[in-house]
């Protein structure tokens, strides 16, 4: 692989799909499959699998590699496949090689395990994965990684690591990172991208800082909705932005933020209710409220009436 290859190719909305489950709790490989397989049609930039979104925590090895693998063979090329990896270093290294052999094109490095590292601790973990691994990686800045300045340039300077997730949400640092990274690295192509939950609340704020990459939730269950605010803030249509703003996404964050892990479970009955069973969230999650997921339910079809169905 070329240098930066993965980010030269990180274009539109970046999909983070659900990880599929029975009833019974095991992996429904052929949910996932269709899931992945439509948001490809829909226009995704991207795939980022067995993230977040997809329960990276809840899975074993085995089921990782089937999905990454399942990944891989329905996006078919036409966008990349961006694994997680994570827990220690020597798991992270793991996780690494089994992307790799099943043919993904990048990692996002998710925060250590349990642990709240120093700056010295941080570069060391996340140098040791890519000095372990031929694939690009993105770091992931959320909870206990929190990157200053310089140590965002040391990993800037790292043959490997080619970007960087913010789910912080602290603009001011994220803005003397950009600053720092393009002043020590003139003509760079490490990248950036907005990963804070339901992202698109405060995209306007990450593009003043010149970061247009961010991740949708949304685009799991509402691509429609996805698409036609992500084309509206391209095109500077403000008239939009604040008519899905005020009333889709605002609300959504409300309803997210009346329950703890709602960031995924809300995504994955979103899927649900738009006609894909998915299954439910394993544990330590939950489902959300019978009252959250009716207000879900309305609120999903008030949005996708904003944007004419």
């Amino acid at each position: 692989m070329t240098e930066a290859a993965l980010v030269s190719r990180l274009e539109g909305l970046l999909f983070f799909p659900v990880t599929a489950s029975a009833p019974d709790g095991s992996l429904a490989l052929d949910a996932y499959r269709t899931h992945v397989r439509s948001g490809v049609d829909a226009g995704a930039g991207a795939v980022f699998a067995c993230c977040g979104t997809g329960e990276f925590h809840a899975l074993t090895r085995e089921e990782y590699r089937a999905c990454i693998a399942a990944a891989v063979e329905e996006a078919a090329g036409a966008v990349p496949v961006v694994a997680a990896t994570g827990y220690g270093t020597a798991t992270a290294v793991e996780f690494a090689r089994i992307a790799e052999e099943e043919g993904a094109d990048g990692l996002l490095a998710m925060p250590p395990y349990l642990v709240n590292a120093g700056q010295r601790g941080l570069l060391r973990h996340f140098r040791a994965l890519a000095a372990a691994t031929p694939l690009e990686i993105i770091v992931y800045q959320r909870d206990n990684v929190v990157l200053t300045p310089a140590t965002a340039v040391e990993l800037a300077r790292t043959p490997g690591i080619v970007g960087l997730k913010d789910g912080l949400g602290d603009l001011d640092l994220l803005q003397r990172i950009i600053s720092a990274v393009r002043a020590e690295l003139p003509g760079t192509s490490f990248r950036y991208f907005n990963g804070l939950p339901t992202a698109e609340l405060t995209g306007r704020a990450y593009r003043g800082l010149g970061v247009r990459l961010y991740s949708s939730a949304v685009f799991c269950f509402a691509p429609e909705i996805a698409l036609a605010f992500h084309s509206a803030l391209e095109k500077d249509d403000e008239a939009t932005v604040r008519r899905l703003l005020d009333g889709f996404y605002r609300p959504l964050v409300e309803l997210r933020n009346r329950g703890n892990g709602y960031a995924v479970s809300l995504v994955k009955a979103g899927v649900r209710l738009r006609g894909l069973d998915v299954g439910e969230v394993r544990p330590p999650l939950a489902e959300p409220e019978p009252e959250h997921l009716a207000e879900l339910a309305a609120l999903l079809e008030h949005g996708l009436d904003l944007v004419g169905r």
